[in-house]
């Protein structure tokens, strides 16, 4: 099933580094605003998003970013670790849906790259060309993984806490979204054999990153093609991923919500006219508030797939997926698979979005008359405040859901999960030197 193996990464030297690690990562890059990204980079001069965002028309970024890495190579602000390890890392944070303190652990670790038709990486989620592309032409200037993937194994028994619980700490730090991140190493023999076993019995669900993935997979055969010599352990052969036990109760999903714009001639009364034959409709009170929209929509997942439309009018109406109804004989619901025809999000694409508002799926992946908010309350501001046309509320993917339809062999609509919070770049990067090997774990 999945091989994994430790890391012996570049990571930052904290020593030359008087604001520590919070000064220096960045998130995900694909999350990163123009505005965001200058004031990451005004934080430090070697922040990380100089290199996963780095300055530049055309290719002269992506040439400025191995520039500016080699630099801080060659400056020690970057070092190589000196030993093999795996990355304890937690992750303590305010749920966005309110409650106590939470706090994800998982590990940095790098697992090799296999095609997603041998079904040990699962994906849930289409890619884009786009997004691809550019990271691509970032992995062949820096020749470098410079940001982290993140997936889900089978722990359901925990039994990979212990050796976890063996790291010694690193560094501990909060970021300005008030999540506080402490990062350990975790080198004992027994410990690191124990990981790689506990996860080879498992396949590995990819959470976020499916473009960093796919890239990472194309760009190690474009090297094994130019150095078909090169060891069975070589670096560009593996992936740096956070992984995650999907079975843990400390990991939350959020949803993501639909915001429909700009489409000619929309009339809610006629989306709710033409959705009546295969929904039931319920009117919620007038401009009622996100958090109780949220909570109605919560109580009807027990009846179906379901999701809250809002109108610019104040109007809201709960709609779910009738039961009496034969589910195949929707002209494109009914041609989807059986594991997506009870999933909310993939009934609202299939039966509402492409079929009564005509959004097609490649309309759906460009984002065209579509945005995806996780912030509902602000959502609906907006649209009371006269943005776009509709907003859909919609309830979390429970991970399970997800891993079911993966396993089955299909994808979700893009945006169909939302992990909080997101992995932060900059705490460790894999170089893809085919020179080099990955460490083969001893046994214990």
């Amino acid at each position: 099933m999945a091989d994994i193996a430790p890391l012996t990464p570049l990571r930052y030297d904290l020593s030359k580094a008087p604001a520590g690690l919070a000064s220096l990562v960045a998130p995900p890059y694909d999350v990163i605003s123009p505005q965001e990204r200058a004031e990451l980079a005004a934080r430090d001069p070697s922040n990380v998003v100089r290199l996963i965002l780095p300055e530049g028309d055309g290719d002269t970024k992506y040439a400025n970013a191995a520039e500016t890495l080699q630099a801080w190579i060659k400056a020690g602000v970057l070092v190589r670790d000196p030993e093999p390890a795996f990355y304890r890392y937690d992750q303590t944070f305010a749920p966005l849906c309110g409650g106590n303190a939470m706090t994800r652990r998982g590990f940095l670790a790098l697992v090799r790259l296999v095609p997603l038709s041998e079904r040990v990486v699962l994906p849930h989620e289409r890619t884009l060309t786009g997004p691809k592309e550019d990271r691509l032409r970032l992995f062949r200037a820096t020749r470098t993984n410079l940001s982290p993937g993140f997936m889900l194994y089978r722990d359901p028994r925990g039994t990979l806490d212990a050796p976890l619980e063996t790291g010694t700490l690193l560094t501990e730090f909060s970021t300005r979204d008030g999540v506080h991140h402490a990062l350990a190493k975790v080198t004992a023999r027994d410990a690191v054999s124990a990981l790689v076993k506990g996860i080879a019995e498992s396949t590995l669900l990819i959470a976020d990153g499916h473009h960093r993935y796919e890239t990472a997979v194309h760009y190690a055969r474009e090297v094994s093609a130019t150095h078909p010599d090169a060891s069975p352990r070589a670096e560009h052969r593996y992936f740096m991923t956070f992984l995650v036990n999907g079975d843990d109760p400390n990991l939350v999903v959020f949803p993501t919500h639909r915001f429909v714009h700009s489409l000619p001639g929309f009339s809610l009364d006629d989306l709710l006219a033409k959705a009546s034959p295969w929904f039931t409709v319920r009117g919620l009170a007038s401009a009622t508030g996100a958090e109780t929209l949220l909570g109605e929509l919560g109580r009807a997942k027990a009846s179906g797939p379901s999701f809250v439309a809002a109108g610019g009018d104040g109007r809201a109406l709960l709609l779910t997926l009738r039961t009496d109804i034969d589910i195949a004989a929707h002209p494109t619901l009914g041609k989807r698979p059986e594991v997506l025809r009870r999933t909310d999000v993939a009934v609202l694409h299939s039966a509402l979005l492409e079929d009564l508002l005509g959004i097609t799926q490649e309309a759906q992946a460009a984002k065209t008359n579509l945005w995806y908010p996780q912030d509902a309350a602000q959502a609906l501001r907006e649209l009371r405040g006269g943005k776009g046309q509709v907003l859909f509320l919609m309830n979390a993917t429970p991970v399970a859901e997800v891993r079911r339809v993966a396993e089955a062999g299909e994808v979700m609509p893009q945006k169909s999960t939302f992990f909080y919070p997101k992995v932060l770049t900059g705490l460790a990067i894999h170089t893809l030197e085919p020179s080099r090997t990955v460490a083969a774990p001893a046994s214990s």
